[in-house]
């Protein structure tokens, strides 16, 4: 499961689109369905 910190000075929507785009590259969510 990819992991994404928040970085410092770094709102929290921008590290959700992170996170969602760690999860696209490592296929994530096309294991769950």
């Amino acid at each position: 499961m990819p992991s994404v910190r928040v970085r410092e000075n770094e709102y929290f929507d921008a590290a959700l689109r992170r996170f969602k785009r760690a999860c696209e590259k490592a296929g994530v969510l096309t294991e769950l369905r």
